[in-house]
């Protein structure tokens, strides 16, 4: 399989909107979340004289940023081993009930991401460059609205014959962190003395 990450932005869209199981909501998760790491690395990157360890922040950001694009193709690749085996062994194997449970598994990767990325760019949009605030906001939504997404998709991969094994009470705590950052943002945005981007 070529790698989602290699194509344009076009053919990536084109891809995820084709009749096609993938790419779908894990791998567009997993991008949001490489996309709002990259938003975060560059207003962390703003933010040296705001920022003591802004250079840490943004190396942070990057390294999230990696490990979130990974899991673009990786997702995929789960979701058709969950697809093929299905096809080749039937949905009550074992082997079928090992590939679901990896298709849940790289969800709560994407989501453990996201929670992380929204905590690192809350913490950019209170105390880093004020002219990145619009940026690292934009992080901040993304990472949440991925972390969301990914505890769905790991609920529903369990609901399909995976083995919790801790799975669901550990995305429900990624989600509840992006969450719980967001909340710091609503008092960040409800702050009528924000100046415009």
């Amino acid at each position: 399989m070529t790698s989602f990450l290699d194509q344009t932005l076009t053919g990536f869209l084109d891809q995820a909107a084709a009749r096609q199981p993938a790419p779908g909501g894990g791998s567009a998760a997993a991008l949001t979340v490489a996309l709002s790491a990259g938003l975060a690395a560059m207003a962390a990157r703003f933010s040296a004289q705001q920022v003591g360890d802004a250079e840490e922040l943004a190396i942070q950001a990057d390294q999230l940023r990696h490990r979130a694009a990974a899991l673009v193709d990786e997702d995929a690749r789960a979701y058709q081993a969950v697809l093929d085996t299905r096809r080749g062994c039937g949905a009550g194997s074992s082997t079928a009930r090992e590939a679901v449970q990896h298709a849940a598994i790289v969800p709560l990767q994407i989501c453990e991401l996201a929670g992380q990325t929204a905590t690192l760019a809350v913490r950019l949009a209170t105390d880093g460059n004020p002219n990145l605030r619009g940026d690292a906001i934009t992080a901040a939504l993304l990472a949440e609205a991925a972390a969301r997404s990914a505890a769905s998709l790991v609920r529903i991969n369990i609901a399909a014959g995976a083995p919790d094994a801790g799975l669901s009470p550990r995305a429900a705590h990624a989600a509840s962190q992006a969450r719980a950052a967001l909340r710091e943002l609503k008092l960040l945005t409800d702050d009528t003395s924000m100046s415009p981007r």
